[in-house]
């Protein structure tokens, strides 16, 4: 029974509770809209007002999109599997399958990550033939096909273009007449220009602290994002979902099939489509990102429920959507606790060669280790854990479980390194992989690191000590969202202790090897 006075108390307090410039959510339940809202603006400059009809971009919540439109037109993924190899004309090793790439378990480092070490600004513009120069440089992944869970944009990049190749017809053709048209998504396009957002549309980067300033965006991108929608039009989607449900031949009960691992073990990802549950009940859902805007849905077919939240700025759309979804299930919202013990330090991941680092908060600790910060809470048996992670100690080794990612792994301790500055990592490096160069340097006290390759000299990033030979080089703005956030830069050095190169890597794209220079 779904508890339409605790939606409607929810709701009232949204714009508040996650406030920005503008926003809309919807309420699905019984194949009816039981709840929508539109508040603030637009555009800020003109006072264009935000409504259910105004079109946002919903990002990566055109992956699923993607894969449905991907099953209509081609059949399954294996169809596909003999176009991907030209694709990735210098890819070494056991190819991933297409199935690989609609699961995120290709090992493909993800695309939007690696144009920050290709030289890439925030701002400039990224053609859509840029995508293509950065698969070609491909030679790696970071872990065999497969066999993990890592999220990269660049697999939904190689479907599109696949499956615009197989089937002669483009993307935009697939969308309105797969799902589009049957959904009654009347405004729905593919606006995979960023510079020109549908409707006169802004998103906004900052906070209330800050302030808020528009958003410049100049990727193309098609197939991993670029569906511009309003929320009657998602609306209309959730509501098709709701009407197709019993019949396991409809696009988005195809794509909601349970995906697995190479070994066996249940994927929580798949098409496109995160496996969730709120309380006992399970959901199908995607987060959207870009900078400026946040979107979130997710649908229940055993609650008949679902819900979309669509912001043009960087509040929480994910947050948000699950209050509504507790809400209205009868879910009491997460009472924090005062953590009983000590966590905070920082254990290296030899599998991923990623730092591992744990802050100690009041009631939760943040664990650095993805794109994001994940608040980790203490549980009764003592351990720290979100819906994605559990961590436990061993000794001084950390015991780190993250079953969507297929990934256990006991992890030893970095001692914290001095805070300053060994100005003998100072130089030139090359990657091979990339065809690309990292810059650092070191000048009074301050270490910057900076790359240059194919699409131009990056900006300077802040490198800061983490432990012996280990750095942390912060990227929190790049070209798509969220950037990559924190990178591992390890120091190899010879038996006379003279650095020869470096590894460098983050949760998206990791263990990127350079030779220092001359």
């Amino acid at each position: 029974m779904i508890d339409g006075r605790q939606i409607e108390a929810e709701l009232d307090g949204l714009s508040l509770r996650f406030s920005g410039p503008g926003g809309v959510v919807g309420v699905v339940h019984e194949g009816r809209v039981v709840a929508r809202r539109a508040w603030g603006f637009a555009d800020l400059d003109v006072h264009r007002t935000m409504t259910t009809e105004t079109r946002l971009p919903i990002c990566s919540i055109s992956k699923q999109f993607t894969c449905a439109a991907m099953l209509a037109a081609c059949g399954e993924p294996e169809a596909l599997d003999a176009r991907l190899a030209a694709y990735l004309p210098n890819f070494e090793g056991p190819l991933p399958r297409v199935r690989d790439l609609c699961n995120n378990q290709s090992g493909l480092r993800d695309y939007w990550a690696l144009t920050v070490l290709h030289g890439a600004k925030a701002e400039q513009v990224f053609a859509r033939e840029d995508a293509v120069k950065v698969f070609a440089r491909t030679r790696t992944g970071h872990f065999a096909p497969g066999t993990r869970y890592s999220y990269s944009n660049g697999n939904f990049r190689l479907v599109a273009e696949l499956v615009e190749e197989a089937s002669g017809e483009t993307l935009e053709t697939l969308y309105a007449r797969h799902i589009f048209q049957p959904a009654g998504m009347e405004g729905a396009v593919l606006a995979a220009d960023t510079r020109r957002p549908e409707d006169g549309v802004t998103g906004y980067e900052g906070n209330d602290a800050t302030g808020y300033l528009p958003a410049e965006n100049g990727i193309y991108w098609r197939g991993d994002a670029g569906i511009a929608a309003s929320l009657d039009d998602m609306l209309a989607y959730e509501c098709w979902i709701d009407a197709t449900r019993n019949d396991p031949q409809s696009l988005y009960q195809r794509i909601a099939v349970p995906q697995k691992f190479r070994d066996g073990a249940r994927a929580a990802y798949g098409f496109g489509l995160q496996h969730t549950r709120v309380g006992d009940v399970v959901f199908t859902g995607h987060s959207g990102a870009l900078r400026g805007f946040r979107a979130y849905r997710a649908s229940s077919s055993e609650a008949r429920l679902s819900v979309v939240v669509m912001f043009n700025h960087h509040g929480d759309a994910h947050g948000a959507a699950h209050r509504i979804l507790r809400a209205a299930l009868g879910v009491p919202h997460p009472v924090s606790q005062p953590l009983r013990d000590h966590w905070a330090g920082q254990w290296i991941s030899r599998e991923t060669g990623l730092l591992v680092r744990l802050e100690q908060g009041y009631d939760t600790a943040n664990l650095r280790f993805g794109t994001s910060v994940e608040a980790l809470s203490e549980t009764s048996e003592g351990t720290l854990a979100s819906g994605a992670v559990t961590v436990s100690r061993e000794g001084n080794d950390l015991l780190m479980q993250r079953p969507q990612e297929n990934h256990a792994e006991r992890l030893a301790p970095v001692p914290a390194a001095p805070p300053t500055v060994a100005v003998d990592i100072a130089g030139r490096y090359r990657s091979a992989e990339l065809e690309a160069d990292i810059v650092i340097e070191c000048r009074d006290g301050g270490a910057y690191l900076w790359a240059e390759g194919f699409l131009g000299t990056g900006r300077p990033e802040i490198v800061r000590p983490a432990g012996p030979d280990f750095w942390i080089v912060v990227t929190r703005r790049s070209m798509d969202a969220p950037a990559p956030g924190d990178w591992t830069l390890q120091v190899a050095r010879d038996g006379q202790g003279t650095i020869k190169g470096l590894t460098l890597g983050s949760w998206l794209a990791r263990g990127i090897g350079y030779e220092k220079c001359g």
